[in-house]
């Protein structure tokens, strides 16, 4: 059983750089596809981003395609988030989720486990 904690969060400003980690215990973490989401203001909780077992190969939603980056580092257990030229519609609770196996979904239902979310506020 994995269990996810999250961190790096906080308040920046438009344009700026924040970088959000997620270390992961147990001895299994590389049998785990990795994903990042995030939940807005009144809104659902949506796909961030996804990176297989060995971070050979990731994927990103539209929206943060080209400034979010995924990487993980299978030696710590942790995974992590470089966001670049944030924007106030990036403010939200990111969350960390685990989904056993190599197959990157986008559906938060397929993802057993999950953090308790870092805090991410982009002022304008």
């Amino acid at each position: 059983q994995a269990q996810l904690v999250e961190s790096g969060g906080g308040l920046v400003q438009a344009g700026d750089s924040l970088r959000l980690s997620c270390a992961a215990s147990g001895r299994t973490f590389s049998l785990y596809v990795m994903a990042w989401f995030r939940q807005g203001p009144g809104k659902v909780r949506e796909f961030v981003a996804a990176i297989s077992r060995t971070g050979a190969r990731t994927s990103y939603a539209d929206s943060v395609k080209g400034r979010f980056t995924i990487s993980r580092d299978n030696a710590k257990n942790t995974v992590y988030l470089q966001m670049n030229s944030l924007k106030a519609e990036d403010t939200a609770v990111y969350y960390c989720a685990a989904r056993w196996g190599d197959t990157m979904v986008a559906e938060k239902d397929d993802y057993s486990y999950w953090g308790q979310g870092t805090q991410v506020t982009v002022s304008s």
